[in-house]
């Protein structure tokens, strides 16, 4: 065996045969959802229905926020200057970072940190998420996950929770997601509802996700709104435009709803 010999644990790839982490590719389609198939390449195993039902919940909740979004404007700015759908896509990717779509890791630290407290000195939750407050808060720095710029109460974090309670995966760190709401309100004096990346980063924790992948995960789910905005710039608009980033309006469908 060389010195260049290396290994990997994801795909096997022979002739006439592919797998994914052991499932035979051919075996999964058809059986399999897309966002199962995603789970599995990631955490190495299939999900269960609830996980399932869940982590699909997670992906549609980001799969597109508008044309306001950093991506999006990122995306179709490179469009109106003629750059292909792979150049114009990977522009928006590469405008996901700290400050949008970054948050959801950095959320998954604060509540692991959190219950990192309770553990150490074994004191309740909301105790420990007041010293985190008040720590943080002396320190200057911003606690990700909590308020929004356009919504006072963001209709995804609460279907997400009413999805992981329904499903019995609401766990302690949406407990702790809860009490750090509770005390940012108490410490502050204004009310921070919990956002979607909040929500996402709690739900991924009880999920035992590493938060090394919440990133990926925001970029996974936004893929198809910056293929979509930017296939619309392509074919709606010529090129080198003047892209306003809020002077917009939407003339799309009418607001219609799924059958209960």
């Amino acid at each position: 065996m060389s010195d260049l010999h290396w290994k990997q644990s994801i795909t096997n790839t022979e002739p006439n045969k592919i797998s994914l982490r052991g499932y035979p590719v051919e075996e999964l389609m058809g059986k399999v959802s897309f966002s199962d198939s995603i789970y599995l390449a990631l955490q190495g195993d299939l999900p269960s229905p609830e996980i399932s039902k869940l982590f699909e919940a997670i992906l549609v909740s980001s799969v597109d926020h508008g044309v306001t979004s950093p991506s999006a404007l990122a995306a179709l700015t490179a469009t109106s200057t003629g750059a292909p759908m792979n150049a114009a896509v990977a522009a928006g990717l590469l405008s996901i970072n700290k400050f949008h779509g970054g948050a959801i890791e950095d959320a998954m630290h604060i509540f692991l940190e959190i219950k990192e407290i309770t553990t150490l000195h074994n004191i309740p939750t909301a105790d420990a998420a007041d010293q985190f407050v008040e720590k943080y808060h002396s320190e200057g720095r911003r606690i990700m996950g909590y308020g929004h710029r356009i919504h006072s109460n963001d209709p995804r974090q609460e279907k997400l929770f009413k999805i992981a309670r329904e499903t019995d995966l609401a766990g302690e760190y949406i407990v702790i997601a809860g009490e750090l709401q509770t005390s940012l309100g108490k410490q502050i004096g204004k009310e921070l509802p919990i956002n979607v990346d909040g929500a996402i980063a709690a739900i991924l924790c009880d999920l035992e996700f590493p938060p090394e992948l919440a990133n990926a995960l925001f970029m996974i789910a936004r893929v198809p709104g910056l293929v979509a905005h930017v296939a619309e710039e392509k074919t709606r608009y010529k090129p080198m435009r003047k892209i306003h980033p809020t002077d917009h309006e939407y003339d799309g469908p009418a607001e219609r709803h799924l059958e209960e």
